[in-house]
């Protein structure tokens, strides 16, 4: 398995602190969520049923043709490649490290790019895959320099998958009405944008012929019935989306702007996490970790990348805790 954010059990083991004493920063969910609706009994109690009005209401959301929901986009990243004979496949990097694993693990040979050398590769790949905005960095792609990208590799059957999990609070930036051209993939996260990762759903939007093969792949009910009840409210909910996208926006460069006061400009990052690049990230990450704030860790390039805290406590518990690191 590969490393992760939101460990909160294992950085309790290794520091010493309880669980409840921590402040989380090492995922890039939101801290906070739209209001919950009412579960019925019947979601519990009975099978979930595909009919209902959630695939709708994504379609609607994400304002694309079809999509297929999945238990996470995480299901996706490892399904995907079992759809395409061995192939050469092309990351754009940096990556999250799940996708270089799933295609690897199935056969495929893997190439990692840059941008600068991955138009002269476009010739030579049968996969591209992009992840929009980028997670660590937050480096956003334009839509149109990504859809150059897909109707080249499409002349020749190729795939381009564009990963925005992160996409939710830049929507114009969104490839997701554009699922209907060939060979484009978009893989979508409910989790990270509606604070909701416990309920396990995300989305992949894409040509009806792949939506079906993959379902076919997964099986029935990859949806718990009281996700779908929750799903379908918060992806109907405007009003709720925007006061999310606002607040997001807002702590997101509040974050930028308190790692810049302390002499820890970010490097990069989005309204959900920001990116610090430092030649000192491991002591920084373990200097916060035994004051139990946690963060995620990178070690190639050495980097953090610190979520949002959710409340006034814990704005003031970073901001003391970097007040500290930049005395010492």
């Amino acid at each position: 398995m590969l490393e992760h954010g939101g460990r909160l059990h294992q950085a309790a083991r290794r520091y010493g602190i309880t669980r409840a004493d921590w402040l989380d920063l090492s995922t890039g969910i939101a801290p906070y969520s739209l209001a919950l609706p009412d579960i019925p009994l019947t979601a519990w109690a009975r099978l979930p049923e595909p009919d209902d009005e959630l695939e709708a209401a994504a379609r609607s959301y994400y304002n694309a043709a079809s999509l297929l929901p999945v238990a996470g986009s995480q299901t996706a990243i490892q399904a995907l490649p079992r759809l395409r004979a061995p192939s050469r496949v092309g990351i754009l990097a940096p990556c999250y490290a799940e996708h270089a694993q799933a295609w690897q693990r199935a056969g495929h040979e893997l190439i990692q790019l840059d941008e600068q050398n991955l138009p002269a590769a476009l010739d030579t790949l049968d996969v591209l895959l992009v992840v929009n905005p980028n997670n660590p960095s937050g480096r956003l792609l334009a839509p149109e320099r990504l859809l150059e990208w897909q109707a080249w590799l499409a002349r020749r059957g190729g795939w381009l998958i564009v990963d925005e999990a992160f996409m939710d609070c830049t929507p114009q930036a969104s490839l997701a009405r554009q699922t209907g051209l060939p060979g484009l993939i978009v893989l979508r996260s409910f989790g990270k944008f509606f604070g909701m990762a416990g309920a396990r759903l995300g989305f992949v939007l894409g040509e009806k012929s792949l939506l079906e093969a993959l379902n076919e792949q997964l099986g029935p009910w990859p949806i718990a019935g009281p996700t779908r009840v929750i799903a379908c409210a918060q992806l109907q909910d405007a009003v709720g989306q925007h006061r999310q996208r606002e607040r997001l926006h807002s702590d997101g460069q509040r974050l930028a702007d308190l790692l810049t006061q302390h002499a820890l400009p970010p490097a990069g990052g989005c309204a959900l996490f920001q990116w610090l690049r430092h030649p000192q990230a491991a002591e920084l990450h373990a200097t916060l970790a035994r004051q139990g704030i946690l963060t995620r860790l990178f070690h190639a390039p050495s980097s953090l990348r610190l979520g949002l805290p959710p409340d006034v406590a814990g704005w003031a518990r970073l901001e003391q805790a970097l007040t500290g690191w930049k005395a010492a």
